[in-house]
Order: C-alpha cells, then structure tokens, then sequence
C-alpha cells in the first residue's frame, strides 16, 4: 500500500519502442508504449500503433482491459474502432493485431503482475505471410521483479541484454 493515489503527468512517462517492422512495402512501422504503472500488482500502459503495426498472438498473467481512443485494430475479422472495449481474463489469448490505416491509440490495464507470453512460432508464419519483418529495439528498462522473468517483448532487441 503506498498510503494514497499515485498521480502522474502523460507527459512526465517517456515513450519506448516495443515493436518495430519493415512492412512488405519498405516502409517502417512501430508501437509505441509508456508504461505509466508498473507494480507486481499491475500494470496501467498507453500505446500508439502505425498504420500496418502488429504484434503476435499472446496473452498476459493477469486479467487484462483495453480501450481504443483512436484508430483502429483488427484482429482476425474483428475491426475494433474507437471506443471500443476488449476483455480478457488471466491466460486469454488474442491477436495478432494489425492496426488500421490510421493507426491507432490505446489506453490499457492488466490486473496483476502481467507478465506476456506469446505465439511465437504462429507470429513468425503471420510476418512471413504478410512480407514483413522485425526491426530490433532498445532493450526496455525493467524492475528487478520483472526483469527476472526474462524479456517482456516478443521481438529481437538492440544492445547487451539481446533475445
């Protein structure tokens, strides 16, 4: 218990990189994310999508709630616009997610430590299917309670701590 509300500003949580691609066009495409909690407890996350950004089939330890602000996200035949609510519980799976021509903006939570695991080997067949490929990206900075159950991020990373 901290004893009160934790408050902060969007514009104090920098931006990282979690994902990055070089699309089948040659373009480049990335999501975006700012961890704005992150406890054992849970995890409250803002992400911006690219147009044609996309991240693999997974799921987290905990149950998980997103709400799209802006854009779009599809997943499968399922287009998710603006205003749009999705809810997993702990151990759901979705995606892989591709966002829409606009991109798109979402604000999310997950009830729990939150810990991802991932499709890999299905993420690998959706790239090649698609001509897209992964672009490594910083390694993100981690708590030690996290970063003891290895990388959060499904793709190649840059620097020392490489997948």
């Amino acid at each position: 218990m901290r004893g009160g509300p934790s408050i902060k500003h969007f514009d104090d949580t920098p931006f990282m990189d979690v994902m990055r691609f070089r699309l089948a066009d040659g373009t480049t495409a990335r999501v975006r994310e700012k961890w704005i909690e992150l406890s054992p407890r849970f995890v409250a996350f803002y992400n911006e999508w690219d147009p044609g950004a996309m991240s693999p089939r997974h799921g987290h330890t905990g149950d998980h709630s997103i709400f799209i602000l802006e854009g779009s996200i599809s997943c499968a035949n399922v287009v998710c616009t603006a205003g749009s609510h999705i809810m997993l519980e702990w151990g759901d799976t979705f995606g892989p997610w591709v966002a829409g021509p606009e991109g798109c903006k979402l604000y999310g939570f997950i009830a729990g430590e939150g810990s991802p695991f991932f499709d890999l080997e299905g993420w690998a067949a959706f790239l090649a299917e698609r001509g897209a490929e992964e672009i490594p990206v910083p390694t993100p900075p981690l708590p030690v309670w996290l970063a003891s159950r290895g990388s959060v991020l499904p793709g190649p990373l840059e620097g020392p701590d490489q997948q």
